[in-house]
């Protein structure tokens, strides 16, 4: 960032889910609240930053001044590079092993010359940690959930699901894919795939 006047742009710290259908949504959002005059400040986990420079070259995260990337630590050990992590192991961890290092870089950031204050929190909505650092610097924080729209209405439903005996699933059962293509053999499942 090169003059003052840029340095009255809100800064937004932007955080997904470290999962693909997490990062890629708040990675569109962080772009549109860019275009608008934002100051964005984009955190992955160690592990995603590290897969998304392999992927895309050493240079992909270069460029603009004003939308930055970093990363904090996700408290897992480390894993193979070219896979996704464990889901429920992340569920775990990160509310136990992100809220310190997340604090850390607030503070790095607002103590920096070279951008403006932070000024709002964007996180995920399994990100609910950032609650505990929003409060810690009284900075306003936004909730955006990433699920589709499918996804959402699942979530909203599952109590009523449970309620009503369809989930958890139970046993045996064949799953009909002739809904989406005509050609598409039923799935013979079993519940054991869907233990958590």
């Amino acid at each position: 960032m090169g003059s003052n006047a840029e340095f009255g742009k809100p800064h937004a710290i932007c955080i997904p889910f470290p999962a693909q259908g997490h990062v890629n949504p708040m990675m569109k959002f962080a772009k549109l609240l860019h275009l608008k005059g934002f100051h964005i400040s984009f955190v992955n986990t160690h592990f995603n930053h590290k897969r998304l420079l392999r992927s895309q070259g050493p240079s992909s995260l270069d460029g603009l001044p004003d939308f930055r990337f970093y990363s904090i630590p996700d408290g897992l050990p480390p894993s193979d590079a070219d896979a996704t992590q464990s889901i429920p192991d992340l569920f775990h961890s990160i509310p136990e092993h992100c809220v310190e290092p997340f604090c850390e870089l607030i503070t790095r950031l607002n103590g920096a010359s070279d951008v403006p204050r932070v000024s709002c929190i964007v996180s995920d909505g399994a990100m609910t940690f950032t609650l505990r650092a929003a409060e810690k610097f009284g900075l306003p924080e936004v909730f955006f959930w990433t699920t589709s729209a499918c996804g959402l209405l699942g979530y909203l439903r599952c109590r009523d699901l449970m309620r009503k005996g369809y989930t958890p699933l139970k046993g045996k059962f064949t799953v009909s894919l002739c809904c989406f293509h005509k050609s598409l053999p039923p799935i013979n499942i079993e519940s054991k795939y869907f233990d958590i």
